[in-house]
This record gives C-alpha cells, sequence and structure tokens, in this order.
C-alpha cells in the first residue's frame, strides 16, 4: 500500500509554512530526514522525485519532512518579499521542530541549492548527517545562471552583458528584478551569491550523489575540490555518480530510479563502513 504523507501547516516566526510528514514505518525511526528544495522551477520539476524518494525512505525506516519554503508552493508569502536568510531561518525552525519528535539522528537531504540551504541550516542545528544530490558547491553560478534567463529573454543584437549589469544593478540598489514570473529580491540574490558549501566539523557524514546519463561520466574538478575540503575537515563523505536525468531540468517530468535506491543503500550503510572505504574519489557508475 502506497504511503500517504501527513499535510498540515507548521507556524514558524516567517508565517505557515506548507509541510508533508512520511512517518517511518516500525515503531521506532532510524533517522529524521528533512528535504530542502531547490530553486524556483527547478523546485516543480523535483516534485514527484522528491515524493518518490521520501516515500522509499520512510520504508527504509526514516520519517521524512517535506515543506515549502516563504513564497514557494503552498506556503505562506509572495516570492518577491523571500530573502535568502528568512529561508535559511525557515530550514533551522524545520529542522529543530523535526528533532523535537525523536532522537534518532538527523538528516539534511538538499537538491542543487537546497544543499546550500541545509548547510547554512547545519551551522544551528548541531550534530547531522547531509544528503546531497546534485549539489552546486557556490550559489554564484546559480544566480548566473538565473539572470541569464532574463538576459536571453531581452537580448537584441548580443546585448547580454549588458542587460546582466542593468540586472546587477538593480538588485544592488535594492529593486526586485523579475525574471521567468519570478521576482528575486536583493536579500535572495545576495545571499544565493554568497552561499557555499563550507565544511562544518560538526557534521558527521556527508553523502552525495550525482547524476548523468554518460556511462564515463566523473565529477567537476570544484566538486573533487570540495569534496576534498570537508574530508580535510574530518567529515566522512560518500560520493557517487549515479545513472539517471538531471530530473529538475528535463521539459517532461522524469525519474531516476536507480538514484532512489542508491540514496536508500548509502545512508542504510554504516558510518565506520564507509570510513574504511573513504581512501579516494573513485566513483561508482
Amino acid at each position: 500500500m502506497s504511503v500517504q504523507p501527513n499535510a498540515f501547516f507548521l507556524d514558524t516566526p516567517g508565517g505557515p509554512r506548507f509541510c508533508q510528514l512520511y512517518s517511518a514505518q516500525g515503531s521506532i525511526p532510524r533517522g529524521m530526514v528533512l528535504y530542502v528544495h531547490p530553486f524556483t522551477e527547478e523546485m516543480n520539476k523535483s516534485r514527484r522525485m522528491a515524493a518518490l524518494q521520501a516515500r522509499a525512505l520512510c520504508a527504509a525506516g526514516y520519517t521524512v519532512l517535506q515543506f515549502d519554503l516563504h513564497g514557494c508552493g503552498d506556503s505562506s508569502g509572495d516570492f518577491g518579499d523571500a530573502t535568502w536568510q528568512g529561508w535559511v531561518d525557515d530550514t533551522v525552525f524545520a529542522g529543530q521542530w523535526l528533532k523535537a519528535k525523536s532522537s534518532a539522528p538527523l538528516w539534511l537531504w538538499g537538491l542543487r541549492a537546497g544543499c546550500l540551504l541545509a548547510v547554512e541550516a547545519a551551522k544551528s542545528l548541531g550534530p547531522c548527517d547531509l544528503l546531497f544530490w546534485a549539489p552546486t558547491p557556490s550559489g554564484k553560478p546559480l544566480l548566473q545562471q538565473f539572470l541569464r534567463l532574463k538576459a536571453a529573454g531581452d537580448m537584441v543584437g548580443g546585448q547580454a552583458k549588458v542587460i546582466m549589469e542593468g540586472l546587477r544593478q538593480q538588485l544592488a540598489a535594492g529593486h526586485a528584478v523579475e525574471i521567468a514570473g519570478y521576482a528575486l529580491s536583493r536579500g535572495m540574490a545576495q545571499g544565493l551569491e554568497q552561499a557555499a558549501l563550507i565544511p562544518l566539523a560538526h557534521v558527521r557524514r556527508v553523502v552525495w550523489l550525482e547524476l548523468s546519463t554518460r556511462p564515463d561520466a566523473s565529477l567537476t574538478p570544484v566538486a573533487v575540490s570540495t569534496i576534498a575540503g570537508w574530508r580535510e575537515a574530518g567529515v566522512t563523505l560518500q560520493p557517487q555518480i549515479v545513472n539517471g536525468p538531471a530530473f529538475w531540468q528535463t521539459t517532461e517530468i522524469e525519474e531516476a530510479p536507480a538514484l532512489i535506491a542508491a540514496t536508500v543503500a548509502s545512508m542504510s550503510t554504516p558510518v565506520d563502513a564507509v570510513r574504511d572505504q573513504a581512501t579516494s574519489l573513485d566513483m561508482v557508475t
């Protein structure tokens, strides 16, 4: 029988946030998992995969909380009023709420920009584990990519640079800019641009999963460097490349079944066994 989540609104200091709670099968949860969704349309494209993964984790004994950040999905507020720090505060509040329900290990599960938010929130949540799906090591390229959507739409005669500079000047002056139906505030743009996967020594382990349909895929140099930094900080890290589409950017809603299986398997591996294996950056495809 398919697991159905309990839907409710969590009253945060910033307003009600829409949540779906998947309770673990079994009397004692193996872990408490908070899903932090990605940025703008990537969130909508990822909803099905997030729900499928939540159900798989639930069956494996984990309780999973999915919630919509300020101005996203069914949560209160307008996207144009949301700031990066406000999203971090939302994530911390949801994590604390989840921790209060059980003493089981806390996992923060991010997708793309959600990984950046998870790391920021982890600073305030104490010992926890991190699950990264296709993480962006820093927010600056993501912001650049988002601004280019506007530049591409308005570009005439190779004026992309001029348009990009104009957008940045508007944001610097405190004005929101409209891009692909989203009003991007200065507080959101600045926070995203400065966010990075900076190592946190109190994080116990990081499961880092990338997707590719190429059999010869490898991690980017930036990802390799970021992973090395986390390991130097003493964090146990499990990197793996899994076969599947980049479902957060495909035209049609797509699934990546191998990612779901790899996520459950990685999280279920005892951390001592991971330490024994974590001597190189060899990837499994």
